[in-house]
């Protein structure tokens, strides 16, 4: 039997798992400041030296094969991200492949594309400004994998193409997601930025672009988010027409995040099962003019109607998750938009310094050579003399280098002069480039130690690939208060039916009949019945919350319950945030009435019911009430009544709602209704009964606030369950 070692799991990850982890991240899924991952890099510097960036296309095998020098995966993954680069699959706003074949489509998931030995290939015009003076030492190279030749760490891009070209990647524990931003907006943004630290980017950067097109939902606070923390989300729709000729929907532009056929899929399935009754037939009308899905519709259906109800139930409205994780220094960083854009400013600056710093050598050697040649100009003859009487060859360079004053290299060079060029027009010709090149080299240190001169630098790039390759935004922006969502069409029966809600939040709703027939409530151990009332199955339900919101449903949302069950748990079923928990619920069939909210320091908010009525069919309000004081008891009236109001120091107050004056703003603070003594709180509020006190006008008042009365021997202070 073979001996086995005993190993810890935490050792087996440190050794095996952890390596692997860090190479999926930073070799493989996460682009860096030049808007690529490894893949895109070694593919485009492939084709860069293989001469294609200004020849004619090639082969995609050819280019393919070349490739695999660089990257050590199989054929049709390296041909894969080619695709995606390319101008025909449609996935970049700034194509950096030029395609000739079929290469699939982004918007397609079933179109696919033809294989390499088919479709041939070239680097689009814009690589120019990718690989701008790479061969100058911009960027640092290292070994391939088997060391046999050299390729860039980066790409000196000469503007932020982590911004202009979407990218996605899943590493080990991480994520990236990178939407597309305009070329336009995106350069008139960084440049902005160059000129002023603190310009706000949201004046410039409209907002992201795909190529797809689309109506992008804009949500300035939810584009804001994304913009300063890189995280966030929107949601883009579709765009589509009405032939009214053939009775016919046609779209033309869909979500960049979802494909025809997706769509497709949905809309069948709904049909099917009956959801969706107003469709005939659908089907994918794609052809060489561009994508479109034409949806045939029955007669007399409003096709806008439909649409919206299609946006909700179909990906013809998706959201885009965006995650802006991006190495920085082998590092990886989720980054704002003006933290990338300055981060690429810094490397774009970094790139120029390195191609002056070059330029500057080479024009310094190049003058070098052309000072020892001028002092040849002061007597040819002597420097034939000295070439014709030297005897040995290795003694040419020396003897030169004595007769004239001039070091080694411009002897080197001198001597290397063919006979026929031995003259004085070949010679001042020469010379006559040391004006030039000392004004350039001027210019150049000038440049390099001026932080003003390198902005402006990057600007003019900037400014020139805006003129050359900007192009209009394909995805329209369209508010979200323009958007007007139809009623969704009744098709629930209407009856009566009694409402439960407890205190931990479940929910249940049961019918006159059920209700005769049962028996005790079933509740969660240390659980009770908080609110109880009759409604009918077509009421709109508004549930408030301890975190200040009020989420929207219909009766008819939950199934017909018994009293042998738990019910619904209403902050899984609503979708209710972390921690936050149900505390006021009521019904209402046409908004009328109002909503009283009573708070701590003795203060009564009295807000129309209408207010939480919303055109657009919203799930969810914000603001729903006043977060200044704790919340202590929350009523809806549909006609004014008394209340009884009870302090900590045990005075009483009774008020008529009609006294209270009604604010217009849901999360109003309110009025004052019980003016507290010292350090008491306003503890109780119920409706008044008559018969509840011997003698209630002891605790009346003709006007508000009042502090009260205390209770009258024989009078007990009312209660009620308490709201958190």
């Amino acid at each position: 039997m073979q001996n086995q070692t005993e190993q810890l799991i935490t050792r087996t990850i440190e050794e095996n798992y952890m390596p692997y982890t860090m190479s999926v991240i930073v070799s493989r899924a996460i682009p860096e400041i030049d808007g690529f991952k490894p893949s895109h890099r070694k593919l485009l510097y492939t084709m860069y030296k293989m001469g294609l960036l200004t020849g004619s296309k090639t082969k995609s095998a050819n280019i393919v094969g070349q490739t695999m020098r660089l990257n050590p995966h199989g054929d049709m993954a390296i041909y894969e991200t080619m695709v995606r680069l390319t101008r025909g699959h449609d996935a970049l706003i700034l194509p950096l492949v030029d395609s000739k074949g079929n290469f699939g489509k982004h918007y397609s998931r079933d179109m696919a594309f033809a294989a390499p030995r088919y479709t041939e290939a070239k680097l689009d015009t814009v690589c120019s400004e990718i690989f701008a003076d790479i061969d100058k030492d911009v960027v640092d190279f290292v070994d391939n994998y088997d060391g046999t030749m050299k390729e860039p760490t980066l790409l000196p891009t000469t503007f932020p193409n982590i911004l202009v070209n979407p990218n996605q990647g899943i590493a080990v524990g991480m994520a990236s997601t990178i939407c597309s931003f305009n070329l336009n907006e995106i350069c008139e943004t960084t440049i902005e930025l160059i000129k002023n630290e603190e310009h706000n980017i949201m004046l410039t950067l409209t907002a992201p672009d795909f190529t797809t097109g689309g109506y992008l939902i804009y949500n300035q606070a939810q584009l804001r988010k994304i913009y300063e923390t890189g995280v966030g989300s929107f949601k883009v729709r579709a765009k589509y027409n009405f032939d009214k000729k053939a009775n016919c929907l046609e779209i033309t532009e869909i979500p960049f995040s979802t494909t025809v056929e997706a769509i497709i899929d949905k809309i069948v399935e709904l049909v099917k099962g009956g959801k969706v009754k107003e469709i005939s037939y659908v089907r994918d009308e794609t052809d060489i003019n561009g994508m479109k899905i034409a949806i045939d519709l029955k007669r007399g259906v409003d096709p806008d109607k439909l649409m919206q109800r299609l946006y909700k139930l179909t990906p013809l409205e998706d959201s885009f998750s965006a995650n802006f994780n991006i190495l920085i220094g082998g590092r990886p960083r989720t980054m704002g938009v003006k933290e990338i854009l300055t981060e690429w400013i810094a490397f774009r600056t970094e790139c120029i310094k390195r191609g002056l710093f070059y330029d500057i050598k080479k024009s310094k050697d190049r003058l070098h050579l052309l000072l020892g040649l001028q002092k040849i100009l002061l007597d040819i003859d002597k420097a034939i003399k000295i070439v014709r009487e030297t005897e040995e060859d290795s003694e040419v360079i020396p003897n030169l280098m004595i007769g004239f004053g001039i070091d080694e290299v411009q002897a080197e060079f001198v001597a290397e002069i063919k006979l026929r060029n031995l003259n004085r027009e070949y010679i001042l010709n020469k010379t006559a480039e040391i004006e030039k090149l000392q004004k350039s080299i001027e210019d150049m240190e000038s440049t390099l130690n001026s932080a003003a001169k390198l902005r402006k630098v990057i600007i003019s790039q900037l400014t020139a690939i805006m003129k050359k390759y900007g192009k209009p935004r394909r995805t329209a922006l369209l508010y979200e208060d323009e958007i007007e969502e139809p009623e969704e069409e009744i098709t629930e029966e209407d009856y009566p039916v009694t409402v439960f809600m407890t205190r931990d939040g479940y929910f249940k709703k049961i019918t006159a009949q059920s209700l005769r027939m049962s028996g005790e409530q079933k509740l969660k151990e240390g659980d009770e019945l908080k609110f109880t009332f009759e409604a009918t199955n077509l009421s709109n339900l508004l549930i408030f919350t301890d975190k200040f919101q009020v989420y929207k449903a219909r009766v008819c949302d939950f199934e017909d319950s018994k009293a042998s069950v738990l019910g619904d748990f209403l902050p899984q079923k609503l979708g209710m945030d972390d921690g936050e928990a149900p505390i006021f619920i009521t019904a209402t069939t046409d908004y009328k009435g109002h909503i009283l909210a009573f708070f701590e320091n003795g203060k009564c908010a009295k807000i129309d019911m209408a207010s939480y009525e919303t055109k657009t069919n919203r799930k969810k309000l914000i603001n729903a009430y006043s977060d200044l004081s704790p919340l202590v008891a929350m009523f809806a009236i549909r006609e004014e009544q008394l209340f009884v109001l009870t302090a900590s120091n045990g005075r009483c107050l009774i008020i008529d709602s009609g006294a209270i004056s009604e604010k217009t703003t849901k999360n109003t603070a309110g009025v004052n209704v019980m003016t507290l003594k010292s350090k008491s709180i306003l503890s109780d509020v119920v409706p008044y009964t008559d018969g509840m006190f011997e003698d209630p006008n002891r605790y009346r008042t003709k006007n508000i606030p009042a502090a009260g009365a205390f209770f009258k021997e024989g009078d007990e202070a009312p209660t009620q369950i308490k709201l958190i």
